[in-house]
């Protein structure tokens, strides 16, 4: 048994010291919560669990799925000396209710070799059907529409394209919402037959929830939110199936309980029993996704007050400089006690982050009050990333071995600074929508070993040449020559004389007269040449374990260092895979790699936006990210832009939202009139109104709430934003569009102003 590595402090003292009950943690930016839940987990793995039971662990993202798992693997094998893999399983909330769902099917109505629907292609069925309903709904907008004078072609504009692109945002919050209740559309409509007034965004959203429900019964799957909703039903249906489960799961630690649901809540508290064990751990201030998802950092602040939780604060971090500390305990302050929204005020709750005390093993880097800079200069979008460049081409020769990004609110404005760091020729890597894909990874392994698969098949090689040369894909030319190339080889009559030819059966020497030179070519280092040396050494390597065989193909197929991690979590699944069905073969462990490639596999642990990614393997580049992708992640240099009243806004009358569409009259919010729309409905269904209304709807009174839930979240998304940065910080703020420009965010003014009241900088 080797010394153990981890030294907890004395908050993780308390917690490592959790024994059974329900405990909330209360963890701020840094202070290593998920260190110390790993730890738990492996304790309770060695003491407290019997051989047919696991430590559940739920978290959010599929990133922090393998984190978690490799985490617990290390602090059993190498403090515990006990085997990884047994005694703990790590889901994600898809994963779970995946889970639950697989083991009883039929309790839920669906066949066991029921399918869940990918991703897209849920949204093109949505879309479809939004489609669809505007087709036979012509003058759904004209009740909407603004009473400004409108061009006849910026009519055109919103008939075509604005007005269908918020129907589908609207249906898609709709439905979301509506299975989070578990409110099904046939309810809906009927709610709305019995009700005297009209609800036309709501008549709306029921009827395209009723069309998309059936697209995807058409194909015979659900989608994920059908996923948690049957979860939960199963639990609700079968109390013996529930029983069961607890006794497997006696114990469940949550992760980011910020961000749990009520739908997570519910099955959770189901699988927990009045008097189970469950740890729920989270930090209330860096909740940021109730924008996108029907995530409520209430659910952790009501938890953490119940009469039988054991509260816990973990205060201490050393991530950060203690002047940065500051400015994020200052944000918190003024905002708990100053901000102009009273509403507003409930964005936080009032902790502060402390600095480790001497002797921590992660101490905090040095203070340096001159390494905080809040720029008060007005700068125009072009200026500010101008000035953002121009920094970063000084910092960076200085500073090669350090790590640094640049946080912005949203993807567009990170593309323009990527296109700015690009023409500066500043190297840099993008942390913006997904540029590498799980899907992607999978299918091109997948097309790999599907030619291994079977060797005589000449379209399964053209397949894998395809996947090999995907990267021709984005020059027309090298595209089309693939193209050419592969239907090519999909015409092979014997594969074997092209990949191991003789004298007399060379079939690349044959078709090779008839193309030019850089096609197949004469030369070694041509495509249909070094696609033939590739293939020979993968069809020597078939004899290796599954694992070791993807390893071996993906040397060979991928060169970003995220495409390879990818490549080693899906051998490590399909290793798994293989111990756990010993009889099957190449064919059935490509069919797994294809079921990932669909998404059918997101929530067991490989999603396309969550790749594990490590700033430490990027010192020297400059990281462009929104401030929602930087979460749970640090640099040591860190500038947040655009901090603006239009990117955070603080529910003032000149603030601008970017949910309340410039066509929509009376500045309305329709997505969140129509969730208010869908509250209303429930009056009478017998269920408690989650926000206590009597089941009236009010146009306007959902907009006004969204507004301060919305300034709410860009609070805390800026707090985010500042306790990234572990040793520099500079902010700044655009004037935005010319036509309506932008102030600096009354937080941006609040912090700047007493930066230079307490530190004497100007």
């Amino acid at each position: 048994m080797t010394k153990p590595t981890f030294i907890p402090r004395l908050a993780q003292t308390e917690i490592l010291a959790y024994t059974g009950g329900k405990m909330g943690v209360s963890a701020v930016p840094g202070s290593g919560k998920t260190h110390v839940l790993s730890a738990l987990a492996a304790r309770l793995v060695d003491e407290a669990i019997d051989d047919d039971q696991e430590v559940l662990i739920v978290t959010l993202v599929n990133s922090a799925v393998g984190n978690f798992a490799s985490r617990i693997a290390t602090f059993l094998t190498r403090e515990r000396g006990l085997l990884p893999r047994f005694g703990y399983r790590v889901r994600t909330l898809h994963g779970l209710a995946h889970d639950i769902v697989r083991e009883r099917p039929g309790l839920v109505g669906l066949a066991d070799d029921f399918q869940i629907v990918d991703e897209r292609e849920a949204r093109q069925i949505l879309e479809d059907a939004v489609w669809a309903w505007l087709h036979t709904h012509p003058d759904a907008l004209l009740g909407f529409l603004t009473a400004d004078e409108l061009s006849e072609g910026m009519l055109r504009r919103i008939r075509d394209r604005d007005w269908p692109e918020l129907a589908i945002e609207i249906a898609a919050a709709f439905i979301k919402r509506a299975k989070d209740l578990q409110l099904g559309p046939e309810y809906l409509l009927a709610r709305l037959q019995e009700r005297p007034d009209d609800l036309p965004l709501a008549r709306m959203g029921a009827e395209i929830y009723l069309d998309y429900q059936r697209g995807l019964a058409y194909r015979g799957g659900v989608d994920f939110d059908d996923l948690i909703r049957l979860a939960l039903r199963a639990l609700e249906l079968d109390p013996d199936f529930c029983a069961r489960l607890r006794h497997r799961w006696p114990y469940i630690l949550e992760d980011e309980a910020q961000d749990s649901s009520q739908l997570q809540e519910e099955i959770l508290r189901r699988l927990v029993g009045p008097d189970g064990n469950w740890v729920r751990v989270g930090d209330p201030n860096q909740a940021i996704y109730e924008t996108f998802t029907t995530a409520d950092p209430r659910f952790l602040r009501d938890f953490l007050k119940e009469p039988d939780v054991t509260p816990i604060t973990m205060p201490d971090s050393g991530r950060s400089q203690p002047s940065i500390i500051a400015l994020a305990n200052y944000l918190v302050d003024w905002t708990v006690n100053e901000h102009p929204s009273e509403i507003a005020r409930n964005a936080f709750r009032q902790q502060h982050i402390q600095p480790t005390l001497p002797g921590d093993p992660q101490p905090n880097p040095p203070d340096n009050p001159a390494a905080v800079r809040l720029v008060a200069r007005k700068f125009t979008p072009d200026a500010e990333i101008k000035a953002v460049v121009d920094s970063l081409a000084r910092w960076l020769p200085e500073h090669p071995d350090a790590t640094v990004a640049v946080l912005v609110p949203r993807n567009k404005r990170g593309f323009e600074v990527t296109r700015a760091l690009k023409a500066a020729g500043i190297a840099y890597v993008e942390l913006l929508r997904s540029t590498t894909s799980t899907r992607e990874v999978a299918g091109v392994l997948a097309n790999a070993l599907r030619a291994l698969a079977d060797p005589g098949s000449s379209k399964k090689l053209a397949a894998a040449f395809r996947a090999w040369r995907r990267a021709d894909r984005d020059d027309p030319e090298l595209a089309e020559r693939t193209a050419n190339l592969a239907k090519l080889l999909s015409r092979c009559p014997r594969v074997e004389d092209y990949l191991w030819p003789r004298l007399d059966r060379d079939w690349l020497a044959d078709v090779g007269a008839d193309l030019a030179p850089d096609q197949t070519g004469d030369r070694e280092g041509s495509p249909l040449h070094e696609f033939r040396d590739l293939m020979r050494r993968w069809q020597e390597a078939v004899v290796l374990p599954i694992d070791q065989l993807i390893l071996t193909l993906a040397q060979d197929l991928f060169h970003e260092a995220t495409d390879l991690a990818l490549a080693h979590k899906l051998a490590v699944a399909l290793r798994a895979a293989s111990d756990d069905h010993p009889d099957w073969r190449m064919p059935e462990l490509v069919e797994e790699l294809a079921t990932i490639a669909r998404n059918q596999r997101r929530f067991l642990g490989f999603d396309e936006e969550d790749t594990g990614f490590d700033p430490d393997q990027h010192r020297g580049q400059v990281v462009v990210a929104t401030m929602h992708k930087a979460k749970g992640l640090e640099w040591d240099r860190v500038y947040l832009m655009s901090v603006n009243n239009y990117d955070f806004p603080s529910a003032l009358p000149h603030d601008d939202y970017i949910a309340e569409k410039w066509f929509v009259r009376d500045r309305l919010n329709l997505t969140e009139e129509a969730l208010a729309q869908l509250q209303a409905l429930r009056q009478g269904s017998g269920q408690a109104l989650a926000d206590g209304q009597s089941g009236q709807y009010t146009e306007g009174q959902a907009t006004l709430r969204a507004r301060h839930d919305y300034t709410a979240e860009r609070l805390r998304l800026l707090y985010v934003g500042i306790t990234r940065a572990r040793k520099e910080l500079i902010i700044t703020w655009n004037t935005g569009r010319p036509k309506n420009p932008a102030q600096p965010a009354v937080p941006f003014i609040a912090l700047q102003t007493w930066w230079e009241g307490n530190a004497g900088l100007s």
